[in-house]
């Protein structure tokens, strides 16, 4: 580790933290319909589709029209890309995407997740890319943000029993958010270097005389939305390493700045929403804490180096002429602290966007991306989800608090019961068990192990990495695992199903729940949501209910591979 390592982390840490407010305080104007500079656009969309803008919806009208709208986009990608090759925009005349393919892609994009078990410039035409896959990434981070709004109101809100209209969250969050911080992103990326045209693939002449073909298209646009929407897909498979997606490190450092800031901001929304400022920050102050300890682990890990490379003679200590540590698929223009730093947030923030490639990580390197999205989507989170998925583990923290001093549990005065209690359950439970039970199934059967370049330990690492990845709606790969197959393609693209709509469904329950209480004045025996003890016990209760549930899977992939390592690769 490096003064200078650490030096950019607490840069990129201390910007996380004062683009809060300012962005946090623009997010209460948008959502409470202050803002309205594009209000012709607004009220032309809600014409157009059929919307009272002036409804107050009652929760499962809510969720209703969110599950509606997921099914209809999911179904309109589905059949685009299975006509893809009869459709406009498609320079290299690509063939129309597999059914199982589709389907997995379809699922993933409107889950947020971004998988893709294909190469991006050799599968899909500019038109698949622009008018689906880009469309999804605005869509679903509106929607995200939407529900995290949605079970903000259900707090604050005071006998209310509706907590807002979809449709008009869905188009402010569009509108007033994600397109225009897109435009300012996207036009930083153009003048770094990221590519953004029509133009057909290039085939050059490489200095050794061979043919070489380099693909186009419309990056720097999708590159934007990706990051700001925390959807993570790469127009080229490389991803985020690749140079016209990243090109330099300014580049890769927005890349990560656009990811944290929407989640960041949250936390202040959170605040002025429910009138209690202190709240909000306790609430970044756990989120924080966690993202941290997974950077220091990761690059510590990383900066060590392998010590097998260090007894084959391979120097792994850093000084002005050699980066030491575990240079091993890390790109050279981002280094080992930045590679540690980009894999951190990608996988705190549920983005999937790589700079690095996380299957050549150390065993505990790359256990920190995994435990991350282990965590359940919680530290800072994708966009509207990492909110909403840290206020589930807000309830829960409030129950046990009120169970170790013998009251009725509250939460800003609103007394936590057993309905609002099983629906934090039900959330919690839902996302280990589809992750363990479809790896457990991966592993006993023919077809999850034929997808398996590596045995042992690194092995199930691989396959528990991609069923982590998918059920919170990640997307981002360990690699090693070939994931083209019927059975991967089905099993991964449920598994965002389950990992998106079976958790938000009991969220926007206890949002409805939560708004038809009356708020009752805190007395002496209410527990405090603004002091450090909270932070403490909340950040306990995160690592306690979520990362010792794969404690056991753990043991037997990244902390069995580790000790391994430790032996010289003998166990």
């Amino acid at each position: 580790m490096t003064a200078n390592g650490w030096l950019q982390i607490l840069f990129f840490s201390a910007c996380v933290l004062l683009v809060a407010k300012p962005l946090g305080k623009y997010l209460v104007r948008v959502y409470d319909g202050s803002v309205r500079w594009l209000a012709p656009v607004e009220r032309g969309i809600y014409r157009l589709g059929g919307v009272d803008p002036a409804e107050d919806q009652h929760w499962t009208r809510y969720a209703g029209a969110m599950l509606l709208f997921s099914l209809a986009t999911m179904l309109l990608t589905y059949i685009v890309l299975r006509l893809q090759h009869l459709l406009p925009l498609n320079p290299q005349h690509f063939a129309a995407v597999t059914d199982r393919q589709a389907f997995e892609t379809s699922a993933s994009f409107t889950t947020n997740t971004n998988w893709q078990s294909y190469v991006g410039e050799s599968v899909m035409s500019y038109f698949s890319q622009m008018t689906q896959l880009a469309f999804h990434n605005f869509a679903s981070a509106a929607v995200g943000i939407a529900c995290a709004v949605a079970l903000v109101r259900g707090i604050a809100r005071k006998s209310a029993g509706k907590i807002g209209n979809f449709w008009v969250d869905l188009v402010r969050g569009t509108l007033y958010v994600l397109i225009p911080l897109s435009l300012v992103v996207a036009l930083i990326l153009v003048q770094q270097g990221a590519i953004q045209n029509f133009a057909k693939y290039l085939e050059v002449t490489t200095l050794e005389g061979a043919k070489q073909v380099i693909a186009m298209g419309p990056v720097a646009s999708q590159e934007a939305i990706k990051q700001l929407g925390t959807n993570g897909g790469g127009f080229f498979n490389a991803n985020a390493a690749h140079p016209f997606e990243n090109p330099t490190p300014w580049t890769n450092f927005w890349s990560m700045f656009a990811i944290f800031m929407i989640p960041s901001a949250l936390t202040y929304f959170l605040g002025r929403m429910v009138k209690n400022q202190k709240h909000g920050w306790a609430v970044w102050a756990a989120m924080f804490t966690l993202f941290f300890a997974g950077v220091a682990t990761a690059y510590w890990a990383e900066a060590r180096g392998n010590p097998i490379h260090a007894a084959h003679g391979i120097d792994v200590a850093s000084s002005a002429t050699n980066p030491g540590g575990n240079m091993e698929g890390k790109e050279v223009r981002f280094g080992i602290a930045n590679s540690a730093l980009y894999a951190t947030v990608t996988t705190d923030a549920s983005c999937g966007a790589v700079n690095a490639m996380h299957d050549s990580f150390t065993p505990i390197g790359g256990m920190v991306p995994l435990v991350n999205m282990q965590l359940g989507e919680v530290v800072f989170g994708g966009v509207g989800a990492g909110l909403y998925g840290m206020l589930m583990m807000v309830v829960l923290t409030v129950f046990i608090a009120g169970l170790m001093v013998g009251r009725t549990p509250e939460y800003l005065g609103k007394k936590i019961q057993a309905r609002e209690v099983q629906m934090a359950m039900l959330y919690v439970l839902v996302f280990p068990a589809a992750i363990l039970t479809m790896t457990a199934i991966s592993v006993l059967v023919a077809p999850g192990l034929a997808g398996l370049n590596n045995a042992g330990p690194h092995g199930l690492s691989e396959i528990l990495y991609a069923f982590s990845s998918t059920a919170a709606n990640n997307g981002s790969a360990f690699a090693g695992l070939t994931g083209t197959t019927y059975y991967y393609n089905t099993m991964l693209g449920l598994n965002t199903l389950i990992g998106r709509f079976a958790m938000m469904v009991p969220m926007l329950a206890l949002a409805g729940f939560l708004a038809e209480k009356k708020a009752s004045p805190e007395s002496a025996g209410t527990f405090p949501v603004t002091t450090p003890l909270f932070v403490v016990l909340l950040v306990g209760v995160v690592l306690i209910v979520s990362a010792l549930t794969f404690f056991p899977a753990l043991s037997l992939g990244p902390l069995v591979e580790h000790l391994m390592m430790l032996k010289g690769g003998l166990f």
